[in-house]
């Protein structure tokens, strides 16, 4: 994931990360052309369900090379074109994962495929949604 300067279109670079509540997660990015600053802030249930899946983020957790919050997801998203074994997914399983926030989306499909392979299931339906929301304790 990259945040694009409107003005520049440079990539922004990563200023500071910090936990300002429990749970939530700020991100500051800062454009190194004009400077322009941005921030991000997840909620609890944005930065729990990430971290369920088992992606650092935050202090710590981002790779300082990368500089970006997420940078544990990036090495098996990065590149990867869509999977045709797994799981299929229903249309109403599908408008559900549409609800998911865009920035975590990715990675919130790939944990819910995970979950269901694990479950023996080769469809991913409301029902798994809901069996996989209690387990990510959504």
């Amino acid at each position: 994931m990259k945040f694009l300067c409107v003005s520049c279109d440079e990539p922004m670079k990563l200023e500071k990360t910090e936990s300002p509540q429990q749970g939530t997660l700020s991100a500051m990015f800062e454009c190194p052309e004009c400077f322009t600053q941005i921030a991000m802030l997840t909620n609890p249930s944005e930065t729990q369900m990430v971290q369920s899946l088992g992606v650092k983020i935050g202090p710590g957790g981002a790779d300082s090379a990368a500089k970006c919050p997420f940078s544990g997801a990036l090495p098996q998203m990065e590149g990867a074109a869509p999977s045709e074994e797994g799981p299929r997914w229903t249309r109403e399983a599908l408008s559900r994962l549409e609800n998911i926030p865009d920035f975590v989306r990715p990675m919130a499909k790939q944990g819910i495929e995970h979950y269901a392979e694990s479950q023996g299931c080769p469809i991913i339906n409301e029902a798994v949604l809901e069996e996989a929301r209690g387990k990510f304790g959504m």
